[in-house]
């Protein structure tokens, strides 16, 4: 095989790993947040959804749970009625609204 066919065929052989890798570190993201829900840590995200949901200005289009200095926080994408998308930061433990970014 010439030597540009085989870069070529180097991303497909190195993408099976890479998949794998992702797949690995969203299990362990999610382990990390059944064992903070469990601990008391951090309350449902449907809690915390009820708590926020009539100061978010619009409807819920995406959500992750991250890990800053310690503290577990939800991070609530919406889509306002206007069609802009809106970023709101909650404390997974208390339901506070920490930042929001339009």
């Amino acid at each position: 095989m010439p030597p540009r066919r085989a870069l070529l065929c180097l991303p497909l052989l190195l993408l099976p790993g890479a998949a794998a890798r992702a797949d690995d570190r969203r299990r362990s993201e999610q382990d990390r947040a059944r064992r903070a829900l469990a601990e008391g840590r951090i309350r449902p995200l449907s809690e915390i959804l009820a708590l926020v949901q009539p100061q978010l200005g619009g409807e819920v289009i995406g959500v992750e749970l991250d890990e800053e200095d310690g503290a577990f926080v939800y991070e609530i994408k919406v889509l306002t009625p206007r069609g802009k998308r809106r970023e709101v930061e909650v404390d997974a433990a208390t339901g506070r609204i920490l930042k929001v970014d339009d």
